[in-house]
C-alpha cells in the first residue's frame, strides 16, 4: 500500500461541503484488516473527486504504544487523529478502556467537523460505532450509512460475554437496530450477514451487500521454485496446509489440531501457522506437549511478503464457529483466493465461506469437529496435485473477477453516491 501513498503533515481543514468522513480505530499506516480495507476505499474516492475525512485514534493494532500524528493528509484524505488511551489488546479491561475513549473523543470530533450534506460512515471498530454515528448525524444534521465487518452485541453473546446476554445486551441491541434503520446505507460482506441486519427491519433497499477484497495485482500466485520462504520454513517437497492472520475467539482450532495428529505419520505433509491470536497461543502450546513436528509456527509477515507467504501453502484452511454465520466473514479468504489457492472451508455447510467454495469450485468443506473429513480432504489434495492445482486456479479467477479490488471499490463508489438507491443492486 505504501507503493502509492503521500502523506502531508499539519493542519488541515475540513468543512467543505459533502464530505465522506469515515470512522475507524485504525488508518493508514496501520496493517490490521480493517486500517487497510479503509485505506483502499477513502484514497480511492479521494482520487475519484470526492471530499473525504476520516476519524481514527492515533495507535496501531499491534503496538499500543504508538502515536500517530494528530493530523495529515494521506492521498488526498484528511485524517483526524483523536487521543485515546492506549492498553492495547493484552486485556479485556483494557481494550474496553480503548474503546470507551475512542467513542468520546471520535464523537466530539465529528461534531466538530461533520456538516449538513455530508455522510458519516462507521465501521465496527470498536464495536457499536453505528450507534455514535446515529446521534452525530443527529446532531450535526449530516446523513450517515454502516459498514459492518461485525454484528456486536450478537458476536460479544456468542463468545460468551455475560453482559452481552443480558438486559444490556438487549439494549444495546435495541440502540444498533435503531441505528441500522435510521441510516442511509449499510453495507454489509456477505447474504447471510444481509439476512440478519434485514431481521432487524432494516428497509431491504438499503442494504448493499459489497464483499470485502484483496489487492490482486500485489497478491499473485508464485510458484514453489521462486518462493524462498518455503525454503527457509522448511517446506520444500512439502504439501503444506497453511492458515494465515489471526487465529482468535471466533475461529475454533481443534478441528486441525485432531488432523494434524492424525496425518503426523505422513511425511509428505505439513502444517504452516502465521500470524497469531488467542489460539494460536494455546495451539503451540498443545503441539509442543503433543509432540507434533508437522507443525511449523511462524510470526506475522510483513505486507510485502504476503503474496510469499500466502503461496507457500498447497492449501490454507479458513474456520469460522457456526453459531457466528452471518455475524462475521473472515476477510483473510480474499486474499487466498487472490494466491490461487485452494480453501479447506472449517464451517457450517451453508456458511458463507462454504457456499463461496462450493459456488466457485475453489476448495472443500469439512464441519468443525469432523477431523476426519479434514485429514482425508488433504491425503486426497496431496495424492491429487493437479486437482489442487486446478481448485486454486478457480480461486484465482473468483479473486480476479467477482472479488476483484476494482468490482468492490465501484461499487462502493456507486453506493455513496446514490446514498440510498431505488433498487438493491445484484451482490454479485
Amino acid at each position: 500500500m505504501e507503493r502509492y501513498l503521500y502523506v502531508i503533515p499539519g493542519d488541515i481543514s475540513v468543512h467543505s461541503e459533502g464530505k465522506i468522513i469515515f470512522v475507524n480505530r485504525f488508518f493508514y499506516p496501520d496493517h490490521s484488516a480493517t486500517a487497510q480495507l479503509l485505506t483502499d476505499l477513502a484514497t480511492h474516492l479521494a482520487a475519484a473527486g470526492k471530499s473525504v475525512a476520516v476519524v481514527t485514534s492515533r495507535l496501531q493494532y499491534d503496538d499500543p504504544s504508538a502515536r500517530l500524528p494528530a493530523r495529515e493528509k494521506v492521498n488526498g484524505v484528511e485524517v483526524h487523529r483523536v487521543a485515546t488511551t492506549g492498553f492495547g489488546r493484552a486485556s479485556l479491561p483494557g481494550r474496553a478502556t480503548d474503546f470507551a475513549s475512542f467513542y468520546v473523543t471520535a464523537f466530539t470530533r465529528l461534531l466538530q467537523i461533520a456538516r449538513p450534506g455530508d455522510m458519516i460512515v462507521a465501521k465496527t471498530d470498536p464495536p457499536l460505532l453505528s450507534i455514535l454515528a446515529h446521534a452525530a448525524s443527529r446532531i450535526t444534521g449530516a446523513r450517515f450509512a454502516n459498514w459492518l465487518q461485525d454484528v456486536y452485541p450478537e458476536v460479544a453473546g456468542v463468545l460468551g460475554v455475560r453482559a452481552a446476554q443480558g438486559p444490556l445486551g438487549r439494549i444495546l441491541t435495541a440502540g444498533r437496530d435503531a441505528s441500522l434503520r435510521a441510516a442511509d446505507l449499510n453495507v454489509v460482506l456477505g447474504e447471510r450477514m444481509a439476512q440478519r441486519v434485514q431481521d432487524a427491519r432494516v428497509d431491504v433497499e438499503k442494504i448493499w451487500v459489497i464483499p470485502n477484497w484483496s489487492d490482486e495485482q500485489a497478491i499473485a500466485p508464485l510458484s514453489h521454485d521462486a518462493n524462498d520462504l518455503r525454503t527457509r520454513w522448511g517446506l520444500n517437497g512439502k504439501f503444506v496446509v497453511g492458515y494465515s492472520g489471526n487465529l482468535g475467539r471466533a475461529h475454533e482450532y481443534e478441528t486441525m489440531f485432531a488432523a494434524a495428529q492424525a496425518l503426523s505419520g505422513d511425511p509428505r505433509i505439513a502444517f504452516l501457522m502465521i500470524g497469531g491470536g488467542h489460539h494460536t497461543t494455546l495451539l503451540k502450546t498443545r503441539a509442543l506437549g503433543a509432540g507434533l513436528s508437522n507443525i511449523v509456527f511462524q510470526p506475522y509477515q510483513p505486507r510485502e511478503a504476503l503474496a510469499a507467504s500466502l503461496c507457500a501453502a498447497d492449501l490454507h484452511w479458513v474456520s469460522l464457529k457456526p453459531e457466528l454465520e452471518g455475524l462475521i466473514v473472515p476477510s483473510k479468504v480474499y486474499g487466498i483466493l487472490a494466491a490461487g489457492r485452494p480453501i479447506l472451508a472449517v464451517t457450517a455447510p451453508d456458511g458463507e465461506i462454504a457456499r463461496l467454495v462450493a459456488e466457485h469450485g475453489c476448495g472443500v468443506q469439512a464441519e468443525p469437529g469432523d477431523h476426519l473429513a479434514f485429514a482425508a480432504h488433504v491425503r486426497a489434495l496431496a495424492d491429487a496435485p493437479d486437482r489442487a492445482r486446478a481448485l486454486g486456479e478457480a480461486a484465482r479467477r473468483a479473486a480476479t473477477s467477482v472479488f476483484s479490488r476494482g468490482r468492490a471499490l465501484s461499487r462502493w463508489t456507486e453506493a455513496v453516491t446514490e446514498t440510498a438507491p431505488a433498487t438493491q443492486p445484484s451482490p454479485a
